[in-house]
């Protein structure tokens, strides 16, 4: 079964690729001008947006995600402007470890949304997928992108870049949410 994945990042189709392999299911890039405005208040709204215009140019199955880094002292934020929290990934990260300075509560979970639309354009599936942690004081690590550098996985002293690609599959916020998508497609 061909889906067509809502974004135009070959990266980010491979790696969820990587993440289902052996399930019968391929993700493809969306063909023809996909370029849809994120312009909603949450992930789940941005994921929407993704999926029904991946939909609009292709009329099959699509799926979208919309992800980021939510932190509890932070009131959520960088949440869905996580991408756009800075001009680059390491201002990001500078950006998050200064408002972080001094605050003894460093929860924070990677959030992932997922919309799935069938042929008929029509939500079949809506779900998300999170992973627990915390805040570091410091970036350490050199896998990964964006915030792994600063994210520490719950119940381990790890963050997100200190791990294999492959380890960082089983346990993030996207392969958790990606899992519930696979699940719901077995019965097609």
């Amino acid at each position: 079964m061909k889906i067509v994945l809502a974004t135009s990042n070959k990266h980010k189709v491979q790696e969820i690729n990587d993440m289902i392999s052996g399930t019968g299911i391929e993700f493809i890039l969306p063909s023809g001008d996909f370029d849809p405005v994120e312009d909603g208040e949450t992930f789940e709204d941005n994921s929407l947006i993704k999926a029904k215009e991946a939909w609009k140019v292709s009329k099959t199955w699509t799926l979208a995600d919309d992800s980021g880094l939510c932190i509890k002292a932070l009131d959520g934020r960088p949440g869905i402007h996580s991408a756009r929290y800075a001009e680059t990934p390491a201002k990001r990260i500078e950006r998050v470890l200064n408002e972080m300075k001094g605050i003894e509560n460093r929860e924070a979970q990677f959030v992932c949304a997922m919309t799935l639309i069938n042929p008929n354009g029509e939500v079949e599936l809506a779900c998300r997928g999170v992973c627990d942690g915390s805040i570091s004081e410091t970036p350490r690590g050199e896998n990964g992108f964006g915030y792994d550098p600063i994210f520490l996985i719950k119940g381990t002293n790890t963050t997100m870049a200190e791990l294999s690609e492959e380890e960082k599959n089983k346990i993030s916020h996207r392969s958790n949410a990606l899992r519930k998508v696979v699940e719901h497609l077995s019965k097609y």
